[in-house]
This record gives C-alpha cells, sequence and structure tokens, in this order.
C-alpha cells in the first residue's frame, strides 16, 4: 500500500486521446494527448501507484485518475541568478525620474 484516505495524492488523467483533439491545433499538438494532472485527498481506503482512485480537491471537487504520486511538492524553480537582472528595477525607476523631471 503506497496510500490511504486521506492522503493528499497526485492523480493523472487522459482528457481527450490524438484521435479526439480540434484539428484547428497545430499538427505537433494534435499528435499528443490533452492531458491533466489533479491533486487531491484520497478518498479509497487505500491505494497503490497505478491504481484508478479517487480523491477530492482542496476546493472540494470529486475526481478519478491513476494514482502518480503521494504528498506530491513542487520540484521546480526559476532557474539560476542573473546578476545583469538585479539591477533592472532600479535602472527603469532611474529612467522614469529622469523624464519626469
Amino acid at each position: 500500500m503506497d496510500a490511504k484516505r486521506g492522503d493528499w495524492v497526485r492523480i493523472h488523467n487522459v482528457v481527450l486521446r490524438p484521435e479526439e483533439r480540434s484539428k484547428n491545433l497545430p499538427e505537433d499538438t494534435q499528435r499528443v494527448p490533452l492531458e491533466m494532472w489533479t491533486k487531491g485527498f484520497l478518498l479509497d481506503e487505500e491505494a497503490n501507484i497505478g491504481d484508478i482512485v479517487e480523491v477530492e480537491t482542496y476546493i472540494g471537487r470529486r475526481v478519478k485518475g491513476t494514482l502518480v504520486e503521494v504528498n506530491p511538492y513542487y520540484t521546480h524553480d526559476f532557474g539560476k541568478c542573473i546578476p545583469e537582472l538585479l539591477y533592472i528595477g532600479k535602472q527603469v525607476r532611474s529612467l522614469i525620474e529622469e523624464e519626469g523631471e
């Protein structure tokens, strides 16, 4: 058992298969499914990664999908510091003040 009732989990669903997608989309977009990842509290008594489960989202919506993660967290960031960008705000304010004089 990977998760139990009440655990915060992430599920996955395929909303539209490639053949169901609009023909008005760019060709590379049409070739892939439209997917949805949702986080919520597990409503099933227990589940393993890969099981179809039902969750209740933070705002109370109930959604079914494939369990992919227990206690998900953010792993992205905004990249490394770019020193040149640190001074842009001050430079812009200075230019605006000069323009106003």
